[in-house]
C-alpha cells in the first residue's frame, strides 16, 4: 500500500506539473487581458496601464511569469485576485461549499436512482422497463445540460412556481435548511440526469454479466431466494466497476457543474471561474484549475483504494 500510494502521489505531481503548464499558457494566450478591463477608464494613460501591467507582473515574459506562479503556489501563496486584491484562496474557499453541495447531492441521486435502474434493467431484461429506460437513458446522454436546466426552470419555477429559478438562498429569507434544501432541488436533479443514464447502464450491464457466472446459476440450482441471490451475491461483484466509475466520473461532475452553477446562478466555483474568465482573473482561474484538478486525482486515487477494499483479490502495487 505504501509503495502503491507514494507511486501514485509522484504521478499525481507530474500530472499536476503538465495541467498547471498547459493551462498557464492557454489562458496567458486568450485574446485582451486583465488591462482590458481598465483600458477603456475615462482619464487612464499609457504610463498607468504600464505601471499595472508591472505590479501584476504581466510586463514579463510568459516563462518567468510562470515560474515565479510555481514557486508561489508551492510555498503557499496562491497569489491575489485582480478583480478585487483578495487572496486566492480566501475567494475560492467562499464559493468551493456550494459547489461540493451541489456535486454530492447530485452524485448520491444519479447513484441511487442509476443503480436502481440498472438492476432492475438487467434482472428483467427485455422487459417494457428495460426498454423505456434504454431509450431515457439515449435521450438524457444527448440533451445538453444547458437546455435541460432552462426546460427545468421555464416549467417548475415560471409555470409551475414550484421551484426557485436560481441562487442558494432566497434573498431577504431566514436562510434556514428548508430554504437551502428548496433551492437546492432542481440545479441536483439537472447536474444529476445525465449521471443517472451513465449509472444506469454501467450497473445494467455488469449486473448482467454477474448473473450470468457459474456460481449465481449454483445458487439458484441449490433453492438459494433471489433476492439473496441479487442482493448478496450479484450486487457486491457487480458494484466493483462502479467503484472506478465513481472515480471517473467526478471530473464530469465537476464541469457539469460549470454548466449549472451558470443555469441556476448557484454561487459555486463553476460560476466563479465563468466570473473570472470574463474579468481576465488569471491567478483565480489558475487556482480553480488547479483545485478541480487535485480533486478529479483524489476521486481517483479513493475508487482505487476502495475497490481493492472490497475485492481483496486486487492488489495495489
Amino acid at each position: 500500500m505504501a509503495n502503491f500510494l507514494f507511486s501514485r502521489l509522484l504521478q499525481s505531481a507530474a500530472l499536476l506539473f503538465i495541467v498547471s503548464l498547459i493551462g498557464f499558457g492557454i489562458v496567458h494566450l486568450a485574446p485582451g487581458g486583465p488591462l482590458a478591463q481598465f483600458a477603456l477608464t475615462p482619464g487612464i494613460s499609457q504610463a498607468d496601464l504600464a505601471r499595472m501591467a508591472h505590479e501584476m507582473g504581466l510586463d514579463r515574459a510568459l516563462p518567468i511569469q510562470y515560474w515565479e506562479w510555481l514557486t508561489r503556489i508551492l510555498t503557499g501563496d496562491w497569489g491575489r485576485s485582480y478583480r478585487d486584491g483578495r487572496p486566492v484562496l480566501d475567494v475560492i474557499s467562499g464559493r468551493l461549499p456550494a459547489t461540493l453541495e451541489l456535486i454530492l447531492t447530485g452524485s448520491l441521486i444519479a447513484i441511487i436512482v442509476g443503480v436502481w435502474i440498472g438492476v432492475l434493467g438487467a434482472v428483467k431484461r427485455y422487459s417494457v422497463f428495460d426498454m423505456l429506460a434504454t431509450v431515457g437513458a439515449m435521450v438524457a446522454l444527448s440533451v445538453p445540460t444547458f437546455w435541460f436546466g432552462l426546460i427545468v426552470i421555464y416549467v417548475f419555477s415560471v409555470n409551475l412556481g414550484w421551484l426557485p429559478a436560481g441562487n442558494r438562498m432566497t434573498v431577504g429569507g431566514d436562510g434556514g435548511l428548508l430554504d437551502f434544501l428548496h433551492h437546492l432541488i432542481a440545479p441536483a436533479l439537472v447536474l444529476a440526469f445525465v449521471e443517472v443514464a451513465i449509472w444506469s447502464r454501467y450497473m445494467r450491464s455488469s449486473m448482467l454479466d454477474v448473473i450470468s457466472q457459474d456460481y449465481i446459476r449454483t445458487a439458484r440450482a441449490k433453492g438459494v431466494p433471489e433476492r439473496s441471490i441479487l442482493w448478496r451475491h450479484a450486487m457486491r461483484n457487480a458494484m466493483l466497476p462502479m467503484i472506478a466509475l465513481a472515480g471517473v466520473e467526478l471530473p464530469a461532475l465537476l464541469s457539469g457543474a460549470l454548466v449549472t452553477e451558470t443555469v441556476f446562478t448557484w454561487p459555486g466555483m463553476g460560476r466563479l471561474l465563468l466570473d473570472s474568465l470574463g474579468y481576465r482573473d488569471y491567478p483565480v482561474v489558475m487556482g480553480i484549475l488547479m483545485i478541480s484538478s487535485i480533486l478529479a486525482l483524489l476521486g481517483n486515487l479513493f475508487a482505487d483504494i476502495a475497490a481493492a477494499v472490497v475485492d481483496p483479490r486486487i492488489r495495489l502495487t
